[in-house]
């Protein structure tokens, strides 16, 4: 696994607000033969060219944002807003809803329980839907 170029991505995720463009990290063919290995690692999620998901960022709209740092991002489950706010090291507000009923939840709420529909061990079975 290349982690010098996982470790830029993350750094541009942040830095941008967004998942980079393969151009806006290097030489646009071996920044994708990068991403696509660190992809088979599980490292991340392309969406053909793109990024979709650098754990815990999502580069898609999801119901489960985070606010911190003074901008809003976008998590691809409610586990990883809360990994978006350890990955920055900051306090920050986590906005989702519940999937039931719609209703709108927040971290603020701490009697609140995160519960998983598919367990762990086959998240990466179909990643996108977990």
């Amino acid at each position: 696994m290349d982690v010098a170029l996982r470790n830029l991505t993350y750094r541009r995720f942040v830095e941008l607000g967004r998942a980079p463009l393969p151009e806006e990290l290097g030489d646009r063919d071996e920044v994708l033969a990068g991403w696509r290995a660190l992809e088979a690692a599980h490292a991340l999620v392309l969406d053909g060219d793109t990024l979709r998901m650098a754990h815990p960022f999502s580069a898609v709209p999801t119901p489960h944002r985070v606010h911190a740092q003074g901008r809003w991002w976008y998590a691809n489950c409610a586990w990883d807003a809360f990994g978006i706010l350890a990955a920055l090291h900051c306090d920050g507000e986590i906005a989702t809803t519940c999937p039931d009923c719609g209703d709108p939840l927040t971290n603020a709420d701490p009697s609140l329980v995160f519960h998983c529909l598919v367990p762990a061990s086959r998240w990466w079975a179909d990643i996108v839907f977990t």
